[in-house]
C-alpha cells in the first residue's frame, strides 16, 4: 500500500519528467478512478497546459497546472504513478495517461479505491484537504506532542490520516518497533520524553524510507521480517506477534514492545 515514501517517489517522478512540458493529451482508459470530474472535462482542462512544481501532503500528490486547475491524486491501496517512454506497452491497470512529446505519465491502480480529482484553485484544494492532519515528515516535535494527547491506542492514532498524514501499517509498525512501544498502548499514557523519542524514531524511519521511495524490506527492519511465516524480531530474535489494532493488521515483538 503506498505510504508517504512511495508518494514522495511519485512526486519526484512527476517533477523530473513532466514539469514545464506541454501536456499533449490526456487519455482516460477507465473513468472509475475519476472523482468529481468527467473524462471530457479533464482532457479539455489539461490538454496543452503544463504542470508546475508538484508537492505532497501525506499520501496526497498535488500537481498544480500553470495558471489553471490543480490535479490531486490519491493512490489508495494499489496505486502508482510511473513514467514510460511513449513506445512502452501500457499495462492492464493503467487508468489515466498524461501524454507528452517524449513519454507518458501513467496513473495505475488495480483496486480503484481512491483516484484523481481536479480542483479549481487553492480555496477548493483547502476544502478537499481540510480533514487531513499535518504531514508526518514535516510535523514539529511540539505539534507531535499535542497530537498524541488522547486515550486511543497508539497504532490507531498514528494511522489516522486526520491526525497525522502519511503513515500506514508498515511505517507505524516499524516506527513503534524502533521506539520499543506496544501498538495497543493508549497515547495519553506516554510521558513527554517517550513522545519525543517516538518523534525522533519516526523522522529517522521516514528519512530512510523516503530515500528508498518505499518502506524497504531490509532484514534489519521489522518490515523485512513481518511477512515470514515464523518471523522473528531482528533485534532480539523473539517470534513476532500478529494481531489487529483499530481494524488493521499489526505486527510487534512481545519482548521488545511489552504491552
Amino acid at each position: 500500500m503506498p505510504e508517504l515514501p512511495d508518494v514522495e517517489g511519485f512526486r519526484r517522478v512527476l517533477a523530473a519528467h513532466a514539469v514545464g512540458k506541454r501536456i499533449e493529451d490526456v487519455v482516460v482508459l477507465d473513468d472509475g478512478v475519476l472523482r468529481g470530474v468527467g473524462a471530457r472535462r479533464l482532457r479539455e482542462e489539461l490538454r496543452n497546459q503544463r504542470f508546475a512544481e508538484p508537492r505532497r501532503l501525506g499520501k496526497w500528490l498535488i500537481a498544480p497546472v500553470d495558471g489553471g486547475p490543480v490535479v490531486v491524486l490519491h493512490f489508495g491501496m494499489t496505486g502508482s504513478f510511473d513514467w514510460a517512454p511513449g513506445a512502452d506497452e501500457r499495462r492492464k491497470h493503467d487508468r489515466v495517461i498524461f501524454v507528452f512529446g517524449d513519454g507518458e505519465l501513467r496513473y495505475r491502480d488495480m483496486r480503484k479505491l481512491q483516484g484523481l480529482r481536479l480542483v479549481d484553485g487553492d480555496a477548493e484544494l483547502e476544502r478537499l484537504l481540510a480533514d487531513t492532519g499535518p504531514d508526518a515528515l514535516a510535523v514539529s516535535r511540539d505539534r507531535f506532542r499535542e497530537l498524541l494527547d488522547g486515550r486511543r491506542q497508539l497504532k490507531a492514532l498514528l494511522t489516522d490520516q486526520s491526525v497525522l498524514a502519511g503513515l500506514g501499517n508498515l511505517l507505524v509498525d516499524e516506527i513503534l518497533w524502533r521506539a520499543k512501544l506496544n501498538p495497543h498502548v493508549p497515547a495519553a499514557s506516554l510521558d513527554a520524553e517517550v513522545v519525543d523519542a517516538l518523534h525522533r524514531e519516526m523522522r529517522k524511519v521516514l528519512r530512510s524510507a523516503v530515500k528508498a521511495e518505499r518502506v524497504p524490506p531490509r532484514t534489519s527492519w521489522l518490515t523485512g521480517r513481518r511477512d515470514e511465516p515464523s518471523g522473528s524480531c531482528p533485534r532480539c530474535g523473539t517470534t513476532l506477534e500478529h494481531g489487529r489494532v483499530g481494524g488493521r493488521g499489526t505486527v510487534w515483538c512481545p519482548r521488545c514492545q511489552p504491552g
